[in-house]
């Protein structure tokens, strides 16, 4: 009798020990959990503030354009630079990574903005002040020639400040459908039937900081249905992978080069009917982006 007691509190304290395990697991693993939830809800936070940055500078851009009354290239480009970012920044992961390159290029951008901005003030006052300063006289309007153009070639070389000062960018990004001829003409065409391939062409901008020599990007072709057309091989960077139609090589000699390339059509199929997504990526960085439509 005094056996059986004794088995049934040693049974009554196994079974107490493991439901205080069996809590004391629970509860760990609510709180990490929990934690995990307020990370994603920090982090998507943060993400959100970034781009309401980016538009509120975006904004910025897009009034001092507005109020130019010459056209700023400087300013259009820069305004460029910034939806790209924001386009790809509304695709990225949410990581304490990722996040904090968008923020550093976005403070890059930032500093740009002030200089492009306080340089364009500065010219909108001195255009004012040209015209209401001087008169009709020949040699007055010779001054005033002269100086406008002194003004120019400041607003030049700022550009080419800002240009070197940045990473390996593409401009000018088109895609379209084109027909091919035996003699190997090309025609442009926006019908997906006839298309025998789709053409992307870019400018790869002059930078005189890069290094000079080969070259490559990746160039992604998204159909209407979302695949990725071309070769569709795959890269693995740090904590990304990438899905690209092709790689462009060239020999890069700081300068702009101008480069064409072709994504075939399938072998069974023609080219589907819709919106096309053309990107450009300077390894896992995204720097150019379009859309075109074959009907």
């Amino acid at each position: 009798m005094e056996g059986s007691q004794k088995s049934n509190t040693g049974l009554k304290v196994g079974l107490g020990i493991l439901l205080v395990l069996f809590l004391g697991t629970a509860f760990y693993t609510s709180k990490l959990y929990n934690d995990k939830q307020e990370n994603e809800k920090v982090l998507t936070n943060e993400k959100q503030q970034v781009m309401n940055d980016l538009n509120n500078m975006a904004k910025d851009y897009d009034e001092a354009i507005a109020e130019s009354e010459i056209k700023n290239q400087d300013l259009i480009e820069a305004r460029n630079r910034i939806q790209v970012l924001m386009d790809s920044l509304k695709v990225s992961q949410n990581s304490v990574g990722s996040l904090w390159r968008y923020k550093k290029k976005y403070l890059a951008l930032q500093e740009e903005m002030d200089v492009l901005l306080a340089e364009n003030d500065r010219l909108k006052v001195e255009n004012k002040y040209l015209a209401t300063s001087l008169d009709s006289t020949q040699t007055q309007l010779a001054e005033r020639t002269m100086f406008t153009d002194s003004l120019l070639v400041q607003n030049t070389e700022l550009s080419t400040v800002v240009k070197d000062a940045a990473a390996l960018q593409t401009v000018g990004l088109v895609g379209m459908g084109v027909i091919e001829r035996s003699s190997g003409k090309q025609i442009p065409t926006e019908r997906a039937r006839r298309s025998d391939k789709i053409k992307v062409c870019f400018t790869v901008a002059k930078n005189m900081l890069a290094e000079a020599g080969d070259k490559e990007l990746y160039v992604q072709v998204i159909d209407p249905k979302n695949n990725v057309l071309g070769s569709n091989d795959q890269i693995e960077f740090e904590d990304q992978i990438l899905n690209y139609s092709l790689i462009s090589r060239f020999n890069y000699e700081n300068k702009n080069l101008n480069i064409c390339e072709y994504i075939n059509e399938l072998d069974d199929s023609k080219f589907e009917t819709g919106r096309y997504t053309v990107n450009v990526f300077n390894e896992k960085e995204l720097i150019s982006s379009t859309e075109f439509e074959l009907k």
